[in-house]
């Protein structure tokens, strides 16, 4: 059982310089994600390497990012969260060196994978050392500062991309990423405050081969259906054995003294109705960033860079509504919010649908701020809710669990999007077929509103109750 452990507890005095390293790095990471997909043509050029060939060069990534995420609750636990991610982010911009060193396309896929190997736990570690720098009183504020880079980077990673390819060579994608992460790292060593590391828990290596295996086995077969548009034996084989892997895993964890993720935390209504949110809107967000820049390439004919810059009204409406979620969530508003993000989501998706060939700049701009503005009110909002439910000790491992729900719906809304996209092409024109395929994630957008309407009406910052199967010490009085 979970008792209030009196080592760990909110460091109110760091949150600041904590909150702007951890969106410095995050930030870093998750441009790298797109900032890559501008260049591929470029990629096959220089390094005489086929298409496919170099496509590893993105799948190689996202599936070193999927595999690493399991591993951060434990290793903050036992490292202590600073270590991990001045650890994690010194891999991150060793393996962007590499990456621009790189002479073949195997030793940039090789690289690549280094890379994500660190990346992919900046963003969870980074999570954690804000929410226990926070404390109950202000996860609000501090969720929607970690989320600008979530809402940003996606949006803002086509934009430079395109701009270092036309002004230098490839390489730059990668050295833009060595200074900013050793000043990144720099000012981790000498400012960052985190829950000192010790805990005794023995790695869960059947739960960690279960669930890496299982991520990496959707992620991949999602890599490969956007990449082939249609369902095939190379994407069905994967998908099914990585949802059979999810699956053991669940019910290892279920049974396991000490999992490496502590499933149990859904037993909260709270918790699990955040975290359905967070993977249904994993599933629509992580979808619609395949969606959006297919529709201004495929109907309106713009460029990978005019297509960054057309998006840049979702990223500034997302902005805007972290700006005052936060706030209004640690006022104990969280549910109000999050039932008005919805339908500003929703609204916005509903242009898509009617959206073709002849729309104007105005409509579809107008679509995008929306849905920022609902996207800012939604993302933030539902982890602070989540991790109110939370001891301070068990931080790491529900933000490894949130994070890979996340992941894992955002995967899945892919997957789909892409299969009913090719689905529609093959059946009527393209601008019709993408307006039938916004449907899918406007629905999963309505779904969202049953776990929504399950979140408590006014949630006050109280310290929060205790979880099962964390293994902090428990207090003497407790």
């Amino acid at each position: 059982m979970t008792g209030r452990n009196p080592r760990v507890g909110p460091q109110r005095g760091g949150l600041a310089a904590t909150a702007a390293i951890v969106v410095a790095g995050a930030i870093l990471t998750v441009l790298d994600a797109t900032i890559v997909s501008v260049a591929i043509g470029a990629l096959a050029r220089d390094l005489a390497a086929p298409l496919p060939a170099v496509q590893w060069v993105m799948t190689g990534y996202a599936l070193a990012l999927a595999a690493v995420i399991p591993l951060t609750g434990w290793a903050a636990g036992r490292f202590g969260g600073k270590r991990v991610w001045i650890a994690s982010l010194a891999l991150f911009t060793a393996g962007s060196l590499l990456c621009a060193l790189a002479w073949s396309a195997p030793s940039l896929i090789a690289f690549r994978v280094v890379q994500g190997l660190g990346g992919g736990m900046v963003a969870p570690v980074g999570m954690t050392l804000v929410a226990q720098a926070a404390g109950p009183r202000r996860m609000g504020r501090a969720m929607s500062l970690v989320g600008v880079p979530m809402m940003l980077g996606p949006m803002l990673g086509p934009v430079l991309g395109g701009l270092l390819v036309s002004a230098a060579a490839w390489q730059w994608i990668f050295l833009v990423n060595v200074p900013a992460g050793l000043v990144t790292l720099l000012l981790s060593w000498r400012l960052l405050q985190g829950a000192p590391g010790g805990r005794s828990d023995r790695l869960d290596v059947p739960g960690l081969l279960l669930l890496s295996s299982g991520l990496v086995a959707i992620v991949y077969a999602v890599s490969r259906l956007a990449g082939d548009g249609a369902l095939s034996l190379g994407t069905l084989a994967p998908a099914l054995s990585g949802a059979v892997l999810l699956a053991l895993f669940a019910v290892h964890a279920l049974r396991a003294g000490r999992p490496l993720l502590d499933l149990r935390h859904l037993a909260d209504r709270t918790f699990a109705s955040a975290a359905a949110i967070q993977a249904l809107l994993g599933a629509v967000l992580q979808g619609s960033m395949l969606l959006l820049p297919l529709y201004y390439q495929l109907v309106h004919h713009e460029s990978a860079l005019d297509t960054g810059l057309l998006l840049v009204p979702q990223g500034a409406g997302a902005a805007l509504a972290l700006a005052v979620s936060g706030r209004l969530v640690d006022r104990g508003l969280g549910k109000p919010i999050i039932l008005t993000g919805l339908p500003l989501l929703a609204a916005g998706l509903l242009v898509y649908t009617q959206a073709g060939a002849a729309a104007g700049a105005f409509p579809v701009t107008a679509a995008l701020l929306v849905m920022g503005l609902g996207t800012g009110c939604l993302m933030a909002p539902a982890m602070s809710m989540a991790y109110r439910r939370v001891d301070q000790a068990a931080i790491p491992r529900a933000t490894a669990l949130l994070n890979i729900t996340q992941r894992v719906g955002g995967a899945i809304g892919t997957a789909l999007y892409a299969v009913v996209l090719q689905h529609n092409l093959d059946t009527t024109g393209v601008a019709a077929a993408f307006g039938r395929t916004f449907w899918w994630p406007l629905g999963l957008t309505a779904l969202a509103v049953l776990p929504a309407l399950l979140l408590p009406r006014h949630q006050t910052p109280d310290p929060p109750r205790a979880q099962p199967h964390d293994n902090a010490p428990k207090p003497a009085n407790a």
